[in-house]
C-alpha cells in the first residue's frame, strides 16, 4: 500500500509571519501546513527577515522574540521546498484578470504558479485579501 500523498501548500509572507509571530490566524495557519510540504519563493526568506526586523526597531517585537523568530526562519527554511526568482518567473505573461498585484506579491504568485505546474498545489496560502483574490484569478486554489 503507498502512503497518502502529502498536502501541497504554497505559503506566502503574510501567512508564514501569521504564524512566526503567533497571530490570531496562526492556528488556522497551522492547521493548514501541519503535515503539509511547504512551499515557497526565497523572497519569503528575505520578507520574513526585513520584517522581523522592522518590528524589532519599531520596539514591536522584544529581543527575545526576534531571536527565537530569526532561529525559527533559519529552520523552517531548511523543511520549506524554495525557488529562486529567476527571470523565467519574473518574464512570465500570466497576470491575474482583475487584480494588479504588487511587485513581490506577483512575485509569488509566479513562484505558486510554477510549483502548481509541476504537481498542483492543495492551497495558496495568504492573509492578504486581494493576493487571494488574484491568486483565485490565476487559477489557484487560494
Amino acid at each position: 500500500m503507498s502512503a497518502a500523498r502529502k498536502r501541497r501548500v504554497y505559503i506566502d509572507t503574510s501567512a508564514y509571519l501569521s504564524l512566526l509571530l503567533d497571530e490570531p490566524n496562526a492556528a488556522e495557519v497551522a492547521a493548514v501546513t501541519d503535515g503539509a510540504v511547504c512551499l515557497s519563493s526565497v523572497l519569503l526568506v528575505l520578507e520574513a527577515r526585513r520584517n522581523l526586523v522592522r518590528f524589532a526597531r519599531q520596539g514591536a517585537l522584544e529581543a527575545r522574540k526576534y531571536d527565537t523568530c530569526m532561529a525559527r526562519v533559519a529552520a523552517d527554511m531548511e523543511a520549506f521546498e524554495l525557488r529562486d526568482l529567476t527571470l523565467d518567473l519574473c518574464t512570465s505573461v500570466a497576470m491575474p484578470a482583475v487584480a494588479t498585484p504588487r511587485s513581490l506579491d506577483l512575485a509569488h504568485l509566479q513562484t505558486a504558479l510554477w510549483f502548481h505546474a509541476v504537481a498542483p498545489l492543495d492551497q495558496f496560502l495568504t492573509m492578504d485579501a486581494a493576493q487571494a483574490q488574484a491568486a483565485r484569478e490565476l487559477g489557484l486554489p487560494a
